[in-house]
């Protein structure tokens, strides 16, 4: 490819070649007319001084008489520096006034004779033998009743005519050359001047090419020149503008994209994924690198999430369901998909958004775990109420100890109920009050609240001869609500107590970890499997329902525990091994 050349070397060339191709041109016509000019004065003088020696000549024609001739020619010749030459009709030299015409060739051929033995003044340049210089001639007819009878040739040496043209010829090539000189600095400057400009302009669109549209080109001094720069900073004002516009909306949009919890994934007719949001990214455990541009086979295992994908690709009619993820932790996403089409309103692609009901399915399910519970909870002692009150009601029983044993059965399911309803209830409100901000929280010593749960559960601790043992310093203090935390510390150490064994020890101990006071139940009970563990504080559920309900057991609370914790700004761990024991830990902080 041919490189390209600067505009400078364009103009300043240019204007170079047309000034010296001017200059070379009108030299060569003025010295040619100059030439011209001279030469047609120096015939025009030959001519009229062959017209003044006419009559002379003429005399000695008639009759011919050569030697006069010769000697007017030589006589005449040297004072007015003109070669007088007469020529008869046969060629022959009559007279010459710088040779002897004996030893003169004949002049028949001569141009400029045959001109003027035709009747018209020849005239010619040429190199002469005789005198070895180029002369010009001019012969004129000379004639006798109507009858050229000679030829007067006057002719003059032409060298001079050369050399002083050839003198005109350098002083106008000087003169061209310093015109030249001149004109090469005018096309210079000019050059200059027109290029500098452009080549600043050129230097302003590349940094609008390279993203600098805050740059502004200076104003030249010609009118066009600052038209194009005032409207090429307007276009890059313009889009400037334009472009911060779409940054603006470009991060506006990335900025709902990120906050959004949904995951949302764009993807093109071939299944490649064209837009993803950290959201997504975050559900299906890939880095966002990974995932643009490349088809939803290579980046996306689940078979599951596949299909679904597949099908939304190919339906024209937005699909959703629930997708589950099978990894370290199980995951429950629901999908809704629809089309995405571009400005035209040309479907391009699939636009699904990814919503993690993981946890909302788990609600579901205690839910329904809960509303089952529920159910069974207090239908079991109404059934018991109902039978033995139906029993007494219809005279069954004869005897007064039996009804009064029936009886006390009825108040024992009774008690039950009512202690699932006040569980409840307490439940119901302490979730109100977290809800609506309603716990008041105030520095309170951590020991003093332990100390009071421990009185209120000694005499059923004392039943089972167990010793309870509580290590805590004095001085930790943190806002709490004493009510509250009693009563959560009252359901921990209950718990302890119905399931440790007989004459065993339960351990209260109280320290402070980064900020953060711990209260720990130590039971050396029956422990708890594994498996239970991570549902332990959900409503009504019982690890061993029979053994529960036999020591008296609502299923509300430790469920209350985690929600006291909870309005503390804390939470509630559990640690256990079958067949030694268990500990429950408060963790709040501290103030």
């Amino acid at each position: 490819m041919r490189k390209k050349k600067q505009l400078f070397w364009q103009l300043f060339p240019s204007y170079l070649v047309i000034t010296l191709v001017s200059l070379f041109a009108i030299g060569w016509y003025a010295s040619n007319s100059m030439r011209h000019f001279y030469m047609n004065h120096i015939a025009s003088d030959l001519e009229a001084r062959a017209r003044l020696l006419k009559k002379q000549i003429a005399d000695f024609l008639s009759p011919l008489d050569t030697t006069q001739i010769d000697l007017v020619c030589k006589k005449i010749g040297k004072p007015l520096s003109t070669r007088i030459t007469v020529i008869l009709p046969s060629g022959k030299v009559a007279g010459d006034s710088e040779e002897e015409p004996e030893r003169m060739d004949n002049h028949a051929d001569r141009p400029e004779v045959i001109k003027a033995f035709a009747g018209r003044v020849g005239n010619a340049i040429r190199y002469s033998s005789t005198l070895q210089q180029n002369m010009m001639y001019v012969a004129t007819p000379l004639r006798q009743d109507n009858k050229i009878i000679a030829v007067l040739r006057t002719s003059i040496p032409v060298t001079s005519i050369d050399n002083e043209l050839k003198s005109i010829q350098i002083k106008m090539v000087l003169v061209g050359m310093l015109i030249a000189l001149f004109a090469a600095l005018i096309s210079l400057f000019v050059s200059r001047r027109i290029s500098r400009p452009i080549e600043k302009m050129k230097q302003g669109a590349k940094k609008f090419a390279d993203g600098d549209l805050t740059h502004r080109l200076p104003a030249p001094d010609s009118d066009e020149m600052e038209s194009l720069a005032e409207a090429m900073n307007q276009m890059a004002s313009q889009l400037n503008d334009r472009i911060n516009a779409i940054i603006q909306q470009h991060n506006e949009l990335e900025a709902v994209l990120s906050s959004m919890v949904e995951g949302v994934i764009a993807m093109d007719k071939d299944e490649r994924i064209i837009s993803v949001n950290h959201a997504a990214t975050r559900m299906l455990a890939t880095a966002s690198s990974e995932l643009m541009g490349r088809s939803i086979q290579e980046v996306i295992g689940d078979h599951a999430l596949q299909r679904f994908l597949s099908n939304a690709l190919s339906s024209e009619d937005p699909t959703e369901g629930d997708i589950t993820l099978n990894g370290h932790n199980e995951r429950i996403l629901h999908a809704h998909s629809t089309t995405l089409c571009d400005a035209k309103d040309v479907r391009i692609g699939t636009l699904v958004v990814l919503n993690d009901v993981t946890r909302l399915r788990s609600f579901e399910s205690m839910y329904r775990d809960f509303a089952s519970n529920v159910a069974h909870e207090i239908k079991t002692p109404l059934t018991a109420i109902k039978g033995f009150a139906e029993n007494i009601y219809h005279g069954e029983v004869d005897r007064p100890e039996e009804t009064k044993r029936f009886l006390g059965i009825i108040i024992k399911h009774v008690n039950r109920l009512n202690s699932i309803v006040e569980d409840l209830l307490s439940l119901a409100r302490i979730e109100q009050m977290d809800k609506s901000k309603e716990i008041k929280l105030g520095e309170g010593r951590i020991k003093d609240v332990i100390q009071t749960a421990i009185q209120v559960c000694q005499a059923k601790a004392e039943t089972k001869k167990l010793r309870i043992d509580l290590i805590c310093d004095e001085e930790f203090s943190a806002k709490i609500d004493p009510l509250l935390l009693e009563q959560a510390v009252v359901n921990l150490l209950d718990n302890a107590i119905k399931y440790s064994r007989k004459k065993s020890t339960i351990q209260v101990e109280a320290d402070l970890k980064d900020k953060e006071i711990n209260i720990r139940f130590k039971d050396h009970g029956i422990g708890i499997d594994s498996e239970h563990l991570p549902r332990i504080f959900e409503r009504f559920y019982r690890v061993d329902k029979a053994r529960s309900r036999k020591l008296g057991g609502t299923g509300l609370g430790l469920a209350i525990v985690k929600h006291i914790v909870h309005a503390h700004d804390g939470h509630v761990t559990v640690k256990s091994v079958p067949g030694k024991g268990s500990t429950f830990s408060i963790h709040i902080p501290k103030s």
